[in-house]
């Protein structure tokens, strides 16, 4: 076996290691304050060509830095977004609504 881990040979054994790794990874993206398209597409179970087509609906609540090129979203928000709390969600989506009339009117 040490002979093996010396030569980076895979066997079946590696295989649940490798798995663990994997899974353990995946739950650090969960912890994340701040996560990205790829973190997004983990945590929620909806794919990435979806995410981006609520983003551009302005359908998910979604980082405001118009700086950056990259999407990035606030967990929390997500989490009351995915839980459908109208308090957050409903003022969020009115927030957009006048900002965008607003930037209409320039």
């Amino acid at each position: 076996m040490d002979e093996q881990i010396k030569t980076g040979s895979h066997t079946n054994v590696d295989t649940p290691v490798l798995q663990i790794l994997k899974d353990i990874k995946s739950l650090m993206a969960f912890n994340k304050k701040v996560m990205n398209v790829e973190d997004l597409v983990l945590y929620t179970g909806l794919s990435e060509s979806t995410i981006y087509k609520l983003s551009r609906n302005d359908m998910i609540p979604k980082g405001e830095n118009k700086s950056l090129r990259k999407l990035f979203f606030d967990k929390e928000r997500i989490d009351a977004w995915l839980l459908g709390l109208p308090d957050i969600s409903d003022a969020y989506f009115e927030q957009q609504f006048n900002e965008s009339l607003l930037k209409n009117r320039r």
